[in-house]
């Protein structure tokens, strides 16, 4: 009987510059499911998912996305995935409509796919009103917005998030995570990082902590709370816990 491949699949993956940055993660990801990486600044969370990504070439070790190698099946590999950084790259020159017109262009969509799905996120993410205003003159959480709908607008299986919800009022913030939300029940894999603990506190199915290259721990929130020995514990105590822990650096 065929086995189906998790979402994704890490195996001893290492990437040094002048100390390693990751040191030999392990990591699976189920299909459909919403994981976030935390872990302080400089802990590797952002190498991870650049490599996860293909934008960056491991050292060592074996990245899998539903089964595809992305290192030796890149193009494949890529077009499951959207990749969202924490600052937004958009061309400022173009209007918002222009920018999806020119993503979709890159994917190959179809176009009557990708004006629908254009029009349902620039109309979710409020920016439908600004469609034809040219993104270098958007205000930080306006790219941001702009960024994401670039992000999802080819209906990515596997989307990776650093950091997506930052320049973005209170109101938006919510439409996002709803949108998210939706994303995971109609079968999309995300990997989240934010420093905003109670928004992976209240999203996520698993939690990952990383610190100095390494899982440190890793579990459900529950889960977490029965590692630490801490019942009623927020994510926010626990990760502090954990991240100041001897072993976690060592």
């Amino acid at each position: 009987m065929e086995t189906i491949s998790p979402a994704l699949r890490i195996r001893q993956l290492v990437k040094v510059f002048t100390r390693p940055a990751v040191d030999c993660i392990d990591l699976t990801i189920a299909r459909g499911e919403f994981y976030a990486l935390l872990g302080p600044n400089g802990a590797g969370k952002t190498t991870t998912l650049r490599m996860i990504s293909g934008l960056l070439l491991p050292d060592r070790g074996s990245i899998e996305v539903f089964g595809l190698n992305v290192v030796t099946q890149a193009r494949q590999a890529k077009q499951l995935i959207a990749w969202l950084p924490d600052e937004p790259l958009l061309y400022d020159k173009l209007t918002a409509a222009e920018y999806l017109e020119f993503i979709a262009g890159l994917w190959g969509m179809d176009a009557r796919r990708a004006e629908h799905n254009a029009e349902e996120l620039l109309r979710r993410l409020d920016l439908w009103q600004h469609r034809d205003e040219r993104c270098e003159g958007f205000s930080r959480g306006m790219k941001q917005k702009a960024a994401l709908a670039g992000a999802l607008l080819h209906e990515p299986q596997l989307l990776i998030l650093d950091e997506p919800l930052t320049g973005l009022d209170a109101t938006i913030a919510r439409e996002v995570k709803d949108l998210l939300l939706e994303r995971v029940r109609g079968s999309c894999t995300i990997i989240l990082t934010t420093h905003i603990m109670e928004v992976a506190e209240r999203l996520v199915d698993r939690i990952g902590i990383i610190q100095s290259g390494r899982i440190v721990a890793e579990g459900s929130l529950e889960e977490l709370r029965t590692q630490a020995g801490r019942s009623n514990a927020t994510l926010e105590e626990l990760f502090l816990r954990l991240v100041a822990q001897p072993t976690a650096a060592s």
